[in-house]
């Protein structure tokens, strides 16, 4: 049986994807790490605090722990690491070497969470490709496109087993959003369900890359178990399931919440990322050589998105089984 270390696992990918490998592996089979005790231990089974920044501690981790697979999910987001830019240095590329380094001795394959945020405003950012030059203008963007060719480093020079995702922006009804600039899609069926409007930071007409939770974790899980010999790619694969902005996005929350109204308020911080950003990226590779393929479009996100949040919060809170 597989054994995966999930770091990072309090966050929003991560609260689902512990659930989803216990599914999969086992419960005992999957250890769920966090800097914040709390968060990981909320996640119940096997759980321990863990500084992605302490070298010494990640490999102590790796050590006790001795997983086949590690899911690096810790990084401070792109509204949060403008914030705080060298704290997001620290953490974003410091944990990650700090990771690569214990794998190199360990022995387990690594999974690196990229972001689209990679690419910059100089490149044509409509269906940017897998190979285009990476020039971004945010440190969070700028810390992951230099984690995807660290990851490429140690494979080459290591023969680390590193492969990794560019996630567009993720979109779940479980855990709170942390800090990213395409949040507000998640705030904004959440103040659809909880007070019928929502003020959006963003313009009418932004448009942006978007993924719902399931695809996202059920990519994750399947870039893992593919076969090496197919990937010709591995820091990172595009992938992506749909584009809208907040106007369209708006017009399929009324098809469920007639009442429902969104306003403007435009942030500046917020809109100029955003802006950086692709409106949408070829993710043609990924699916040539691992099959990726979505199963949520706007509408289907949409709807379950708000059955979800309309269930007891018993019954929303419980996590899947199986991706």
């Amino acid at each position: 049986m597989k054994r995966a270390l999930v770091i990072g696992a309090g966050g929003q990918v991560g609260t689902e994807l512990v659930a989803a490998l216990r599914g999969l592996y086992g419960q005992e089979n999957v250890l769920a790490t966090d800097l914040r005790r709390q968060a990981a231990a909320g996640l119940g089974g096997p759980c321990a605090p863990l500084d992605c920044t302490d070298g010494e501690a990640v490999l102590a981790a790796m050590r006790r722990f001795r997983p086949d697979t590690v899911f690096h999910l810790a990084a401070l987001l792109s509204v949060t690491g403008e914030a705080r830019p060298q704290l997001a240095y620290r953490v974003n590329l410091g944990g990650l070497v700090n990771v690569l380094e214990a794998a190199r001795t360990e022995g387990p394959a690594i999974f690196f969470a990229s972001t689209i945020a990679s690419f910059g405003p100089s490149i044509p950012l409509d269906l940017v490709p897998q190979d285009a030059a990476q020039r971004p203008t945010t440190m969070y963007g700028i810390t992951k496109a230099a984690g995807e060719m660290i990851c490429d480093y140690y494979h080459l020079r290591f023969g680390v087993d590193t492969r990794g995702l560019r996630f567009p922006g993720l979109i779940s009804h479980m855990a709170e959003p942390g800090g990213g600039t395409t949040d507000y899609a998640v705030e904004a069926i959440r103040g659809a369900v909880a007070h019928g409007a929502y003020t959006c930071p963003l313009r009418a007409d932004t448009q942006l890359d978007m993924m719902y939770m399931p695809d996202a974790i059920r990519a994750a899980v399947e870039l893992m178990q593919a076969d090496p010999s197919r990937l010709t790619h591995r820091n990172a694969f595009n992938v992506t399931a749909m584009q809208f902005t907040p106007r369209s996005l708006a017009k399929e929350i009324t098809r469920h919440l007639p009442h429902f109204r969104m306003d403007y308020r435009v942030d500046p911080l917020r809109q100029s990322i955003a802006d950086s950003w692709p409106r949408r990226i070829d993710d043609s590779v990924a699916r040539e050589e691992w099959g990726w393929t979505e199963k949520y479009d706007l509408a289907a996100m949409t709807a379950d998105m708000i059955a979800s949040l309309r269930r007891p919060k018993s019954a929303s809170a419980a996590f899947p089984t199986s991706v």
